[in-house]
């Protein structure tokens, strides 16, 4: 069994519900959307209504429940989400648009609260039509259960290939009050950029402006959710939603103000701790990969050739296999498109230089070693052409990622 913890080493298990924020409850339930005999069915509620700012991903196919809420946060206000697995209700047509509205109008007339304030999350299988008939039975149920589910139960009800559940917490002292922000996501597949493929709700009882919230989330799923990556296939379902209830009673944070930056450090704090559980689970992963470029001409640049680097399945599979071949690097860093001088250019594994100035120095046996007994592998690589630098994440290929995913439907 798996447990994760947050910054402060509380364990984040059914028993302990000190990290759910002030004025929020949780509900999980089983639907059998997919299959029996799991929870895969959850509700998120606000006691008062919430700001909230949302990110959802740039594919042009994007699944009905995104569509949906994409609108619902240009008022940048909600109080509840309800959120599936099993069934992505992607590619459904008008008719998988009419079951996300019509999931979100039950849940609000259960709740007693504006359909407008209800956000609808959904993961699992593309282009299968939505149950509805479970769905209908499972809100109530719901409804009715709001308070008795820990965030294990909400990450657990979440998951998809994921093997282990996700939740990160952390408390935050804004002036002379302590808050409480709290994520929970999934995603172990189809995770690239732009956002990462993944769902991921964030509570806090934290009072901050909506413009404020809003650049806050923007920014952070920037520098970590939209760095990492598994195999460079993207989904339709990709949604990241912050909700900030007020309920700390501190006064309203508001853009760059000193609780404001307090904020988005716990903020970029969670977020990141989040990505590197989703890429440590990456379908049939055995290791955990930090590839950092520096000495870049500027971060646009040093997180290309990252990223270059992080989609190389030959370098994922070199990793894999305890191979220190430094040369699928280099090829990587030469059809990035950026132009630099490989004579200037050194990488280390770990502590281990194994190229300098672009050549190699003779210790692949030692980065051999370091990679077979190491379960978090970190990759820097120095381009010697100016001062930016940028991270990604990703884990290793094996074969253990193409059986999960000749499964997946069956």
């Amino acid at each position: 069994m798996h447990y994760k913890y947050d910054k402060i080493g509380a364990m984040l298990s059914n028993k302990d519900k000190t990290y759910i924020p002030e004025g929020f409850l949780l509900s999980a339930g089983e639907a059998a959307i997919k299959k029996p005999g799991r929870k895969d069915i959850a509700l998120i509620y606000s006691a008062t209504e919430a700001n909230i700012a949302g990110a959802f991903t740039t594919n042009r196919v994007k699944a009905a429940p995104v569509k949906l809420d994409i609108e619902k946060t240009k008022s940048g206000k909600g109080q509840a989400i309800i959120v599936n697995s099993g069934n992505a209700n992607a590619c459904t047509g008008r008719k998988g648009m009419q079951d996300a509205a019509e999931t979100a109008s039950l849940t609000a007339k259960n709740l007693k609260i504006k359909p407008s304030l209800v956000y609808v999350c959904s993961t699992g299988v593309i282009g299968m039509p939505m149950p509805m008939e479970k769905i209908k039975a499972a809100i109530p149920v719901l409804t009715a259960n709001l308070g008795r589910a820990s965030l294990r139960d909400i990450a657990s009800a979440i998951m998809t290939t994921d093997t282990f559940p996700k939740a990160i917490a952390k408390k935050i002292k804004i002036k002379n009050r302590t808050g409480t922000m709290t994520g929970i996501c999934k995603g172990a597949g189809m995770i690239a950029p732009n956002m990462a493929t993944m769902l991921c709700f964030i509570l806090t009882d934290i009072a901050i402006e909506k413009r404020a919230l809003s650049k806050a989330l923007k920014d952070s799923v920037r520098k970590t959710f939209n760095r990492i990556t598994i195999d460079g296939d993207m989904s339709t379902n990709d949604t990241a939603l912050i909700m900030a209830n007020g309920m700390l009673g501190n006064s309203e944070i508001k853009e760059n103000s000193a609780s404001y930056k307090i904020f988005k450090n716990a903020l970029d704090e969670i977020t990141y701790e989040l990505s590197r559980l989703i890429v440590k689970d990456g379908e049939g992963a055995t290791k955990l990969i930090t590839i950092e470029v520096e000495g870049a001409a500027d971060e646009k640049e040093a997180e290309k050739d990252a990223f270059s680097v992080a989609n190389s399945n030959l370098v994922k599979t070199a990793v894999y296999g305890n191979d220190a071949n430094w040369g699928r690097i280099m090829a990587a860093l030469g059809y990035s498109g950026i132009k630099f001088n490989e004579e200037k250019v050194s990488i280390h594994l770990g502590n281990i230089k194994v190229v300098n100035k672009g050549i190699g120095t003779g210790k692949d046996a030692e980065a051999n070693n370091y990679l077979k007994n190491n379960s978090e592998v970190s990759i820097l690589i120095n381009l010697n052409k100016g001062s930016a630098s940028a991270k990604v994440l990703t884990c290793d290929l094996t074969e253990e990622y193409i059986r999960v995913n000749a499964d997946y439907r069956t």
